[in-house]
């Protein structure tokens, strides 16, 4: 096995992503090669986590692995623990280190000392296994990328990072509503409009969101308040309150749109009371892909 570390939807190659999707589509009820039989993988987590432990941890044992969980209280990356011993400890005791963080510079000390794989779970900059199970929900409903409309409605947060940058690699038209201030960072945006330019994708940025959500084939949001920006709560609550999926702004969209969001959501903010659970909802459905997508990853990763 080569080590090799997925830090970023970039990580991926733009044909590599789609073979990836497929393969996660086909091989959803398995059989599953045993690639990580007597291979134990680490979860690090600063951030606790529900669809993140359970998805990862299952997909190990499904793959013959054993997962190790750490919780916040356990880890203290950088303060208790220098990051680079941490890296160089966990290299000598397992075979892999899927890490959940507040700063996305914790991974990528992680990975720089670290000499077996890393894996993003989560971190302020990117959320890419989620992208990667969004990208999965939207081919299995969608049946392609080239060409789909996509409109996030709300925070450029570190998913609307990675789903970008996973729109601009297949082609999937991107725009974004969301304040000013809240908008895609330029890093993030610039490298997202090279990969538009060799796919054909367009990107928007915009402040309003019905313009975005106008013959919307995905309509998608995110919480307005991230884990760790809690002191933020108020400001950004009057910041975003236009910026709701509600029925208004669903008929903007396309008459067969889907209504997609990572969770946890909170109900009667960025998506109005009801919508997570109407027929036009694959928000489960993306929760389900995390496990398969993963998976996949894992086996890919360790074949």
């Amino acid at each position: 096995m080569t080590k090799r570390d997925i830090l970023s939807v970039a990580d991926f190659g733009i044909d590599e992503i789609e073979q990836l999707v497929k393969m996660t589509i086909k091989t959803k009820k398995g059989p599953w090669q045993q690639v990580l039989a007597g291979k134990n993988i680490a979860l690090l987590f600063e951030k606790p986590s529900l669809r993140t432990r359970v998805s990862f941890e299952l997909a190990v044992h499904q793959l013959g692995g054993y997962p190790i969980y750490l919780s916040p209280d356990e880890v203290g990356l950088g303060k208790r623990e220098a990051i680079p011993d941490v890296a160089h400890v966990f290299s000598r005791y397992v075979q892999g280190i899927i890490s959940r963080t507040f700063l996305h510079r914790t991974l990528e000390v992680l990975a720089e000392y670290a000499s077996i794989p890393v894996i993003n779970a989560l971190s302020d900059y990117e959320h890419p296994c989620q992208a990667m199970a969004d990208l999965t929900t939207i081919y299995e409903r969608k049946g392609k990328f080239k060409g789909l409309n996509v409109a996030f409605i709300g925070d450029g947060n570190n998913c609307a990072n990675s789903l970008l940058l996973g729109c601009a690699m297949t082609g999937m038209n991107f725009l974004i509503a969301s304040p000013q201030e809240y908008s895609i960072k330029d890093s993030v945006l610039k490298i997202a409009s090279e990969y538009a330019e060799k796919s054909g994708s367009q990107i928007m940025l915009l402040e309003e969101p019905a313009m975005a959500a106008k013959d919307a084939d995905i309509l998608y949001t995110d919480v307005w308040t991230s884990m760790g920006q809690e002191e933020e709560y108020e400001q950004r609550r009057i910041a975003f309150t236009d910026y709701q999926i509600n029925d208004e702004l669903i008929s903007y969209a396309k008459r067969d749109v889907i209504v997609m969001h990572p969770l946890p959501a909170h109900h009667g903010e960025e998506v109005a009371v009801g919508i997570v659970d109407r027929y036009r909802s694959v928000i489960f459905d993306q929760a389900e892909n995390r496990l398969h997508f993963q998976r996949t990853l894992l086996g890919e990763l360790y074949k």
